[in-house]
């Protein structure tokens, strides 16, 4: 299992038939999540190369590019928040 599928799976706590005792599943991220996921990080990674590279070499801050980084950073742990609850 990935490390990422990992991170994203939820335990809830469910009462199957009968018993009083609850019992422990594991609900799995579906794969559209998880190729989200990877697109996301991809897209990060990019990002923060394209701003590194834009400083290095004309030696001044692209707020456009900071946004989308931010923006993108935002919406990764907004995923891994609501996803564990």
């Amino acid at each position: 299992m990935s490390k990422l599928r990992r991170a994203l799976t939820k335990q809830v706590l469910v009462r199957l038939g009968s018993r009083k005792k609850p019992t422990q599943i594991e609900l799995e991220p579906s794969n559209s999540l998880l190729y989200g996921m990877y697109f996301a990080f991809i897209a990060l990674t990019c990002l923060t190369i394209l701003e590194a590279t834009y400083i290095l070499v004309l030696h001044s801050f692209s707020n456009e590019i900071f946004a989308a980084i931010t923006g993108l950073m935002g919406t990764v742990l907004g995923i891994f928040i609501g996803q564990k609850q």
